[in-house]
């Protein structure tokens, strides 16, 4: 997203080498890597670490942000949900997942694509072309970001959004209201239900952790 306000500190750090060392076991040319959490959670933080990370190895690795794929438009949004009720119409069926798909389908046949962008001052859509031939991973975040389906390598940050509402106030993408706390717990309960489609955790403190066992990537 444009304008978007980045937070980054030496946790996210952290974990994106953890990360970074697991992508690269596991990479195959066009690999798609996943990042889901709630909102304040650091998805944004950590796929613009871990893209750095991998670009300081040659590897060039484009962010998709898909929470620029919603169906509605970013100054309707509140309304449309106020009027067709929070808990009914908040949720993965937001998205436009023709459109992300979309993506997908390009960035593996390596063409151009054309992508929605969200900027967060005016609040409108603008459009982002890039050029897949030239790119060889891609890192898309977003609430309901591991539910695309072609990606190789999921990642759920697992902090809810009570936990991270410093986080939310810091960056004030959106008023905290009674409103907006509706939103945020339907959210929780969405993004919850994709916990299965996880290969990787990154928990409290930002520790890395395998869903089996727990086994943690580093200590603090």
């Amino acid at each position: 997203m444009l304008e978007d306000i980045l937070l980054i500190g030496e946790h996210h750090r952290r974990a994106a080498q953890a990360i970074v060392k697991e992508i690269l076991a596991r990479r195959q040319p066009k690999f798609i890597v996943a990042i889901s959490g709630e909102s304040g959670s650091g998805k944004s933080e950590l796929t613009h670490v871990i893209a750095k990370e991998l670009f300081q190895m040659g590897i060039v690795a484009k962010p998709v942000h898909t929470d620029n794929f919603y169906k509605t438009l970013p100054l309707e949004r509140n309304a449309f949900r106020e009027a067709n009720g929070v808990e009914l119409v908040v949720g993965s069926h937001e998205y436009d997942w023709e459109a992300i798909q979309m993506v997908v389908e390009r960035f593996k046949a390596g063409e151009i694509c054309e992508m929605p962008c969200v900027d967060l001052v005016t609040q409108r859509v603008d459009r982002l072309v890039t050029d897949f031939s030239e790119i060889d991973m891609l890192v898309m975040d977003g609430l309901y970001a591991i539910k695309t389906e072609g990606t190789d390598f999921n990642i759920m940050i697992d902090l809810t959004y009570l936990e991270t509402k410093r986080s939310q106030i810091l960056r004030g993408k959106e008023k905290t209201d009674e409103f907006r706390y509706r939103v945020l717990d339907t959210e929780h309960l969405a993004v919850t239900k994709l916990r299965p489609l996880a290969h990787l955790f990154v928990g409290k403190d930002y520790k890395v952790y395998s869903p089996g066992n727990k086994k943690y990537y580093y200590n603090q």
